[in-house]
């Protein structure tokens, strides 16, 4: 929507669109037909501290009970499912149940400081909802997502393709009085999971048997189709940017030809050479351009493929040679090899 994030709509997310099914149908629901039920979805740190309401920690965050706060919510779930198709769906889930976990601990902590360094009770007035996951979200996507100008204002500003994301979360941000507490929470708790301090990473992570179970189940209902690959060009873009998307696009249709071309032969049993990769489109041409005539250049060896890459693609289901294949025609792109093994 607003940032590149791979190909367009839901497809390979299906834990990213039951987050924006359900728990928006439920907070729809609660709105318009069950206003007397919203009760119990309040997030009041006060009743848990004083009646032991312990099950507001889990109801009371969950549903949002503003529908602002669940649009916006949603528009950066959309966004940030690039990372369910980086890292996979049992990875991207861990990562929501640890920041999840670990933001209602910073909020307790937040809130009895507010109390006791300024005498304000905060406790009763924090907003309800999915919100410190996905202020969670920030850290990765500041951290992996490189930026790229698409327009320059006021001589050094400029905007970038992630700038209407941190608006958005900005908006999110000021919506309610204390929804700043749930934002602090959320980021502290995203920078301890990304960083893996105290190896929180290996402890609140999603079991193998509940990812599996939750793959038979679940991931069928809430899968959604591959989309056309076509190049889909931005209201008001300038021609510029239109090329450089076609040329995008040239790229990834020849790394994925290369790609089927070397799983062939790979599979009829012949010798697979991987000098015979041809460079990305845009790089073929700016070699043949030089000196009006083709450069005739030595063959690179194969590409030295990261473990740590191979590891991450066989967690998402995928054989160990296909995943060397994949990160091998890709240039060690992860992101590329992971939209390649899907195709083929």
């Amino acid at each position: 929507m607003f940032t590149s994030t791979g190909s367009s709509g839901l497809y390979k997310a299906p834990l990213s669109k039951g987050l924006l099914l359900v728990p928006s149908a439920l907070s729809l629901l609660l709105a318009l037909l069950l206003p007397h039920c919203q009760r119990f979805f309040v997030y009041d740190l006060q009743a848990v501290k004083d009646d032991f309401q312990i099950w507001r920690l889990i109801c009371g965050r969950i549903i949002c009970l503003d529908l602002k706060d669940t649009f916006c919510s949603n528009l950066l779930i959309y966004n940030f499912r690039i990372f369910e198709r980086r890292y996979g769906s049992r990875k991207f889930a861990s990562f929501l149940l640890g920041s999840w976990v670990l933001s209602a601990l910073v909020d307790i902590v937040l809130v009895e400081a507010m109390w006791h360094f300024f005498g304000i009770a905060a406790a009763g007035n924090l907003p309800s909802g999915f919100l410190a996951p996905v202020f969670a979200l920030f850290v990765p996507f500041y951290c992996s997502i490189p930026r790229s100008q698409v327009a320059q204002i006021l001589g050094p500003l400029s905007i970038t393709n992630k700038t209407l994301i941190y608006i958005l979360g900005l908006q999110l941000f000021t919506s309610g009085s204390y929804i700043w507490i749930v934002a602090i929470s959320g980021l502290a708790s995203g920078i301890c999971y990304n960083s893996q301090v105290f190896r929180l990473h290996q402890v609140l992570c999603i079991p193998k048997g509940v990812a599996k179970f939750s793959s038979w189940t679940l991931e069928p209902i809430f899968s959604s189709a591959e989309p056309a690959t076509e190049a889909r060009i931005g209201m008001g873009a300038t021609v510029d940017i239109q090329r450089q998307q076609r040329m995008e696009l040239l790229d990834r249709q020849l790394m994925l030809s290369q790609f089927a071309q070397v799983r062939q032969q790979r599979q009829q049993g012949g010798m697979i050479s991987w000098n015979r990769l041809l460079p990305p489109f845009r790089q073929r041409r700016n070699i043949n351009s030089q000196d009006g005539r083709p450069s005739e250049q030595a063959s690179p060896p194969p590409l030295e493929v990261s473990e740590e890459q191979v590891a991450q693609l066989m967690e998402m289901g995928f054989s160990r040679g296909d995943a060397l294949e994949a990160l091998r025609a890709s240039n060690n792109d992860l992101n590329v090899a992971t939209n390649f093994l899907p195709q083929h």
